[in-house]
């Protein structure tokens, strides 16, 4: 589990509200990444308002989950934001563009099980050094 990746997940109904993040993302998956990983386990969003509801703040107190508290207009820090990058990418080289929102969303699945595991691994291991760099470069005066 911890060495493989979730499936690409689209929001296709509507606009995504808290509730729909707790039941669509935290629940299904962050609950077992969490339970897998144990005590040690930190839970890193993009500071989306849609993120910090109070039914997501309620459910990942009850589910006993660590938030990583870091700044909002930092997004060179979130992994997620890199991906996002090496996907736009990567439908961009394609020899066909998308036409349409459907065809963009299969794009999108496609290009995510493509993806290299070790890019991921790597994304999320140079966390640490991010934030040390981060920190260097201003002298720990970060805005949140």
């Amino acid at each position: 589990m911890l060495n493989e990746r979730t499936e690409f997940h689209i929001f296709d109904r509507g606009s995504v509200t808290g509730d729909r993040y707790c039941e669509e993302v935290l629940l299904p998956h962050v609950r077992l990444f969490r339970g897998a990983i144990g005590l040690d386990f930190m839970f890193m969003d993009d500071n989306a308002r849609r993120h910090r509801t109070l039914a997501v703040e309620e459910l990942l107190e009850s589910e006993d989950i660590t938030r990583m508290d870091w700044p909002a207009y930092f997004p060179d820090l979130n992994p997620i934001e890199h991906v996002w990058y090496a996907l736009g990418r990567r439908i961009s080289a394609r020899l066909y563009h998308p036409e349409n929102t459907q065809q963009l969303k299969q794009m999108l699945i496609e290009e995510w099980a493509l993806l290299q595991q070790e890019m991921l691994h790597h994304l999320v291991l140079s966390m640490r050094k991010r934030w040390e760099a981060t920190i260097a470069v201003t002298g720990g005066r970060i805005q949140y």
